[in-house]
C-alpha cells in the first residue's frame, strides 16, 4: 500500500498547508483507536519543540486523543528522545513528538512512539494510515469516557537528570568551558542546565526560541555560529544540537568541525576500552567515511552499514544487537540509554572522554583522516535512469577503476526525482573522474 501520510520519519509536511490541524486531529484520533488495547485507562505523552504550529498541532492532538478515550500528558518543548525515555517510564501507551528536526520553524512534524519508547514500525504506522480518512463515528468515546489532558510538571529536570545518569556517578566537567548551541530549538533550557550542573563552565547561545527562529542561522546545520563562538570564548569545545536535539556535532578548540562519523569512532572505542561496547561493532550508514571503516578495523571494531536514515541504524541494532550507531550528519545512537538519537547523551558521553584524556578536543575527537568523498546530484524528468544500459556500463566501470581503492555509492532520493552519486578513495583525482563519467552517463540518459 502506498503511503499518503507517513514519510521515513512519521508525519511531516508545512505547517497549516499539508500539515494542517483538521489532519493532527485525525492522526491522534486514528492512532488513540490503534493503540486502544486492554481495559486499562490508556494514556499518552506529547512532547513538542519551539515551532509556533506546535501549538495548533499539540491542541488538534488533545483533541483527537481524548476524543477515542485517551488521557493526555503534555510535556511542554522537550528534546525527541525525552519523549521516548518519557513514554516508556510512565507506561505510556503511545508517545507523541511535534517537530520537523532540523527542517525551517514553518515546516512541522509529528513522531510517533510506542509503549517501549522506539519509533513505530512500518507495519504500525500503515494500520493508522489506513484509519485517518475513515469515519470516526461508531470509534468515539461515550460521552462518561472522553479522555482528560493535564500538563506534566518537572519534565525537564527529570530528562535532565537521566541524561546525567548516563555517566559515572563522580563525572565532573569542571574546568571545561563549553559552548553549546540549541539552535533555538527543544532544547534550549536542558542542554544548558545539564553541562553546568556537570561542573562545565557553559556559554549557551541558539537559547532565545520565538517560534520562528528555529535552526535559523544556529545548530548543527549551521555551525558557523557555534565556531565563531568557541573562538571567541576560547571554549575548549562547542556542541551544537538540532530542533529537537536528536542529533549533535561538534566543534574543536580551534573551530574546526568534528562530525558523526569522528564521534561514533570517540564513543565506540571508549566502550571498548571499558568493556561495554557489545560485539566489538557499530552501525553506520553508507555514507559513513570509508576512512572510519578502515580506522575502526584497526582497533579491532567492525562496522555494518545500513541504507541512509537513523531509522535504519537502529533496527540493525536491535537485530543485531550493537549498542553504538549513527550517521556522518551527527544522529548518534547509544541503545543502552536511548531508544532513538539522543545529541544532549551523545555528547556528554564525548565529553567524558575529552576529560578522561585531559587532552584538547581537536586531538581527543580527531581519530582518522577521511578520505577524499564527493557527491553529486542529477535531476531527471521521468523513468528509471539506472536501467539504462549505458548507464550500468558506466557504472560498472567506475566501480572497476575504484576496485579497492575506494567506493562508489548510487541511490535515488527518497523524496524527489535525483539520483545521487557518491565516490569515496585514496585518489581523489580519480574519485572526481569516476563520479564525473557516471554524473554524464545519467545526465545524457536524464535529459
Amino acid at each position: 500500500m502506498s503511503r499518503k501520510y507517513f514519510g521515513t520519519d512519521g508525519v511531516r509536511g508545512r505547517a497549516n498547508a499539508s500539515l494542517t490541524a483538521d489532519l493532527a486531529l485525525r492522526v491522534g484520533m486514528a492512532a488513540g483507536v490503534v493503540f486502544h488495547r486492554g481495559d486499562h485507562r490508556h494514556r499518552v505523552v506529547i512532547g513538542k519543540d519551539t515551532r509556533l504550529s506546535g501549538y495548533m498541532i499539540e491542541n488538534a492532538m488533545v483533541a483527537g486523543f481524548t476524543s477515542v478515550g485517551m488521557d493526555v500528558l503534555l510535556l511542554g518543548p522537550v528534546p525527541t528522545p525525552a519523549v521516548g525515555m518519557l513514554t516508556r517510564s510512565m507506561r505510556a501507551d503511545l508517545g507523541v513528538m511535534i517537530s520537523a528536526s532540523h527542517n525551517p520553524f514553518d515546516d512541522n512534524g509529528i513522531k510517533l512512539f510506542g509503549p517501549d519508547g522506539f519509533k513505530l514500525s512500518d507495519e504500525v504506522e500503515r494500520e493508522i494510515e489506513a484509519l485517518i480518512d475513515q469515519d470516526f463515528g461508531r470509534r468515539l468515546a461515550k460521552p462518561a469516557e472522553v479522555g482528560r489532558a493535564r500538563r506534566l510538571e518537572g519534565v525537564q529536570a527529570r530528562y535532565i537528570e537521566y541524561a546525567k545518569r548516563t555517566l559515572p556517578r563522580n563525572q565532573s566537567f569542571e574546568g571545561i568551558r563549553a559552548v553549546v548551541d540549541c539552535a533555538n530549538g527543544a532544547a534550549y533550557k536542558v542542554a544548558p542546565e545539564a553541562l553546568w550542573e556537570l561542573g562545565a563552565d557553559v556559554v549557551a547561545i541558539g537559547v532565545e526560541p520565538d517560534g520562528l527562529n528555529i535552526n535559523r542561522d544556529v545548530g548543527s546545520t549551521s555551525p558557523e555560529a557555534l565556531a565563531a563562538k568557541v573562538r571567541e570564548m576560547r571554549a575548549d569545545i562547542g556542541i551544537a544540537l538540532d530542533g529537537d536535539a536528536d542529533r549533535v556535532i561538534v566543534v574543536d578548540e580551534k573551530g574546526h568541525l568534528v562530525d558523526g562519523d569522528q564521534l561514533m569512532a570517540v564513543v565506540a572505542e571508549s566502550f571498548k576500552e571499558d568493556g561495554r561496547l557489545s560485539r566489538d561493532g557499530l552501525v553506520a550508514t553508507v555514507m559513513s567515511n570509508l576512512g572510519l571503516e578502515r580506522h575502526l578495523a584497526g582497533e579491532g571494531i567492525s562496522m555494518a552499514r545500513t541504507p541512509v536514515g537513523d531509522r535504519y541504524v537502529l533496527e540493525r541494532m536491535r537485530a543485531d544487537g550493537y549498542n553504538v550507531g549513527g550517521e556522518q550528519s551527527g544522529h548518534i545512537i547509544l541503545s543502552d540509554y536511548s531508544t532513538t538519537g539522543d545529541g544532549l547523551v551523545a555528547a556528554l558521553q564525548v565529553m567524558a572522554v575529552v576529560a578522561r584524556h585531559g587532552k584538547p578536543v581537536s586531538e581527543v575527537c580527531h581519530r582518522f583522516e577521511p578520505l577524499p568523498q564527493i557527491l553529486k546530484n542529477v535531476r531527471y524528468a521521468s523513468g528509471r535512469p539506472l536501467d539504462d544500459e549505458k548507464v550500468q556500463r558506466a557504472i560498472a566501470d567506475a566501480e572497476l577503476r575504484l576496485s579497492k581503492r575506494g567506493r562508489l555509492l548510487i541511490r535515488p532520493s527518497g523524496t524527489e526525482p535525483v539520483i545521487r552519486v557518491m565516490g569515496e578513495g585514496d585518489d581523489r583525482d580519480l574519485v572526481e573522474t569516476v563520479v564525473d563519467d557516471v554524473i554524464d552517463a545519467l545526465r545524457k540518459v536524464a535529459a
